[in-house]
């Protein structure tokens, strides 16, 4: 059962309304963003592909982890548009997108490296 607004709290209506507005709309791509950038090897995948566009089995090589565990990852950052992939010949080699490119600069911002 929700609460209603204490009496002695007031808002007006317009601004309730817009504010009911702004909580109702659909955030799944910001939280699959989110997610996507909350594990440390994900985060490390971006970093190494804002240096180089690489084939998965750099990724492999540099992560030592199965093609499957890598494959989840790179889908997550995928879906979340942060990475792209082009074929050349028998290579999947992944990249960033223009908006993985700003992601990972702001990144960059908070880091302490």
């Amino acid at each position: 059962m929700p609460s209603e607004i204490p009496p002695s709290y007031e808002i007006p209506a317009e601004t309730l309304e817009k504010l009911r507005r702004i909580f109702s709309k659909d955030v799944s791509q910001e939280a699959s963003i989110f997610k996507a950038l909350s594990d440390p090897l994900r985060l490390k995948i971006l970093r190494v592909l804002k240096e180089e566009s690489v084939c998965v089995c750099v990724l492999i090589e540099l992560s030592n982890i199965q093609y499957s565990a890598l494959s989840y990852h790179l889908k997550l950052l995928k879906d979340a548009n942060l990475i792209d992939f082009e074929r050349k010949g028998k290579f999947l080699i992944y990249y960033l997108t223009d908006f993985g490119r700003r992601i990972v600069e702001i990144l960059e911002l908070i880091s302490h490296d």
